[in-house]
């Protein structure tokens, strides 16, 4: 398994950065737009539909909603990317709470279908409209989409090796087995030391910055264990088998759906939304 998840990522990571620095605008947008809408299909599975029929009508229903946002922002819409990033940080404090819950043996959300519905849209459009808001927009640019994913990356690595090396206290064992207290140690090193680099690089005020990027880290694990709890729901392992060695779409990007927004919130903040 690991020598598939590390060829799939040597393929990919290259691709991945050269369309952050090297596509146009429109280019980056239609490319997110894309990924988004394969997160939405293998969503529409772990909502419990089992027919491509229904799951068809409900990625039709979130292209049409991702469009008209889109539309949106190139108009140049601020209430519209406010409300979205508002629904997102919302669903995303809430999910803390859901996690909590069952964890205690309370699943909230069993057979809530149609809230899944709607909770797809809100994991999946704002992770679309932060990161173009960081790649496009006049404030930031490519290097703070590169930085955001360096970030989740060597978080998700030094958790990985250190809960394997070390895990010994189980994080949310009824929600994630695998996941340990040893883990979140070493992906907030990982994060510490990222960050830091960081500060630096974009010259912005290092505590700040620091805080930020470790709230972002712990965030991001957030929406790691949010996946595995409806993926649990459902009895699936992974999302889908779109990548090798690493699952589906959601799989590789269910980090990025709770870090992304955060981000985009935290940077306004530092930057005073210049």
């Amino acid at each position: 398994m690991l020598k598939y998840r590390l060829l799939t990522a040597a393929v990919l990571i290259p691709l991945v950065i050269l369309g952050i620095f090297k596509l146009p605008p429109d280019g980056f947008a239609a490319i997110l737009g894309l990924l988004v809408t394969i997160g939405a299909w293998e969503w529409s599975r772990l909502c419990g539909l089992k027919l491509n029929f229904t799951r068809a009508i409900y990625l039709i229903v979130f292209m049409v909603c991702l469009f008209l946002v889109w539309v949106a922002l190139e108009s140049g819409s601020s209430k519209v990317a406010i409300l979205v990033l508002s629904l997102s940080l919302g669903w995303w404090l809430l999910s803390i709470f859901i996690l909590a819950a069952y964890q205690a043996n309370r699943d909230i959300l069993a057979n809530q279908t149609a809230i899944k519905y709607v909770i797809g849209l809100i994991l999946l459009i704002p992770v679309f409209v932060a990161l173009l808001g960081l790649r496009n927009g006049s404030s930031f640019g490519p290097e703070y989409v590169m930085y955001l994913l360096l970030l989740i990356w060597v978080a998700d690595s030094t958790a990985y090796f250190t809960g394997r090396q070390w895990g010994k206290h189980k994080l949310l064992p009824k929600v994630s087995p695998g996941k340990t207290w040893e883990g979140v140690a070493g992906a907030s090193v990982g994060a510490l030391l990222v960050s830091v680099s960081g500060a630096f690089y974009f010259e912005l005020p290092l505590l700040s910055f620091v805080i930020l990027s470790m709230l972002i880290t712990a965030i991001s694990i957030v929406g790691d264990l949010t996946e595995s709890l409806f993926k649990r729901q459902v009895q699936l392992k992974d999302s889908g088998t779109l990548l090798p060695g690493h699952g589906g779409m959601l799989d590789r990007i269910d980090s990025l759906t709770s870090a992304a927004p955060f981000f985009l919130a935290g940077m306004l903040w530092i930057t005073g939304g210049a």
